[in-house]
């Protein structure tokens, strides 16, 4: 019998072959977990930076891998990873071999068993960390004890307050902005920076917790509150979107009921 041509949906996915490489598959793995500069990834993979930077920019051209220059030192670049983006390439990906191999994202608002304790960090903590922390404390159905402070706390801004309350139904007019070191010598599962210029003076918490980085830019930007509200509405979709991705990391750690 004559052999049949491949079919074209079993031709590999471009994105499998493009996340296949071995160091590919290792940034895209330290990239799912934390927002990363070259010469951390360089340490995390154990590859020099030619090399890592080569596969970055591989991962860049395929739209797996985004950058920006760094609000701290515009001379650094953070590299990210557009958590929904990848989950529906893999999902696409097993679909294409059988319909039931394609994944789920992670469901919201389903309670978590046991308790984490979680510190949202950005400069102000006016405006990131606090939605950060009310995102996290309503979708974890209070599994989550999460928290905001700023290594310079400003009141809470406006748009942060209505933002959360039309687009997530939240409330956030109790909020009090805390100082970073309010926190000192407390200990948490998770701390997670939101901006660059806090991620470099955060100290070190008891029991060295994970440490997180979302760069993400600052919606405050001291312009009038109609023309940040785009700005903020912006952030606080990414917010939402990361808190998901992170209750499912810390909902695969903690303990069972």
């Amino acid at each position: 019998m004559d052999a049949q041509p491949p079919h074209p949906e079993m031709t590999p996915p471009e994105f499998l072959r493009l996340a296949g490489h071995p160091v590919r598959w290792r940034l895209l793995g330290e990239l799912a977990r934390s927002d990363r500069m070259v010469h951390e990834l360089t340490d995390l993979v154990g590859e020099p930076q030619n090399l890592v930077s080569y596969h970055l920019g591989k991962l860049r051209d395929g739209r797996l891998v985004s950058a920006h220059r760094s609000s701290a030192d515009r001379r650094d670049t953070y590299y990210g990873l557009d958590l929904p983006r990848f989950g529906g390439l893999l999902s696409a990906t097993g679909g294409a071999l059988h319909p039931g191999l394609r994944l789920a994202p992670p469901r919201r608002g389903e309670p978590l068993a046991g308790a984490r304790k979680v510190l949202f960090l950005c400069t102000g903590a006016s405006a990131r960390s606090p939605m950060a922390a009310a995102l996290a404390r309503a979708r974890s159905g209070g599994a989550v004890a999460a928290y905001s402070a700023g290594s310079h706390p400003r009141p809470l801004h406006p748009n942060a307050a209505r933002v959360m309350r039309e687009d997530f139904g939240l409330d956030l007019d109790g909020h009090v902005p805390r100082s970073l070191d309010d926190f000192a010598g407390e200990t948490f599962d998770r701390v997670v920076s939101l901006c660059d210029r806090v991620r470099e003076v955060c100290p070190e918490f008891p029991g060295h917790p994970e440490a997180i980085h979302w760069s993400i830019a600052n919606p405050a930007t001291g312009e009038a509150d109609d023309a940040t509200w785009p700005l903020f509405r912006q952030a606080a979709a990414e917010l939402s979107t990361r808190v998901d991705y992170l209750l499912a990391l810390l909902g695969d750690t903690l303990p069972s009921a």
